[in-house]
């Protein structure tokens, strides 16, 4: 019975964590947290709560690593170290984005989305929900499944806080001190296609009155 109890745990993690961003699309918005990999499933551990700022969410954020991550890198192994030098480094609370979306647009929880969030940056991000999306996008370009994934996690976020898409933004709409999330991925929140896919997904009109049946 141990065995078998093992082998399942084993097979749901295999499931849950590398499901493809395909996957979650084909989800209802309301199925896709489910979907997300876990703090525990990743290896990390919980932030205390005596220690964060309590936040309800009013905007949605876009970040990158602003650092390479080449295919192969495991990002199981990456969150595991930005959690540590989060805290013994920085001094922080906890990573201080709550979604992290890798290579193959998995989604995997941060920080706690009801405690705002850090930056080394001026703004204040309280009310905002981070998420980052590995690689440095001042040099390389996002990828569909990227892409899609953050269009998937901010439609979701969007729907469960009732964020308004026009609080979709990025880093640099708040600071004057980066140029984070970099140009290849703030084309698509400049261009409004960020904003356009979300208001599609949850049924409203897009910039061009638009909207999807």
């Amino acid at each position: 019975m141990r065995i078998k109890h093992h082998l399942a745990r084993a097979l749901f993690f295999l499931g849950v964590v590398f499901a493809p961003a395909a996957a979650l699309a084909a989800h209802p918005l309301a199925d896709l947290e489910s979907h997300i990999v876990s703090v525990a499933q990743w290896g990390g551990t919980p932030a205390d709560p005596a220690l964060a700022r309590k936040q309800m969410i009013t905007h949605i954020t876009l970040h990158h690593q602003g650092e390479p991550f080449p295919q192969g890198m495991d990002p199981v192994a990456y969150l595991r170290n930005l959690q540590t030098w989060s805290r013994i480094t920085k001094h922080w609370l906890d990573i201080p984005y709550h979604y992290i979306i890798d290579l193959d647009g998995r989604v995997y929880a941060g920080r706690n989305i009801g405690y705002a969030g850090d930056t080394n940056t001026e703004y204040d991000p309280m009310g905002h929900a981070l998420i980052e999306v590995v690689g440095n996008f001042e040099e390389v370009q996002p990828n569909q499944q990227q892409l899609d994934a953050v269009v998937d996690l901010m439609a979701m976020l969007a729907l469960k806080y009732k964020v308004p898409v026009d609080r979709i933004a990025g880093h640099k709409d708040y600071s004057a001190q980066t140029v984070c999330p970099g140009a290849n991925l703030y084309r698509y929140l400049q261009n409004g296609y960020f904003r356009d896919q979300v208001a599609l997904r949850l049924g409203q009109p897009t910039a061009d009155g638009s909207i999807r049946k």
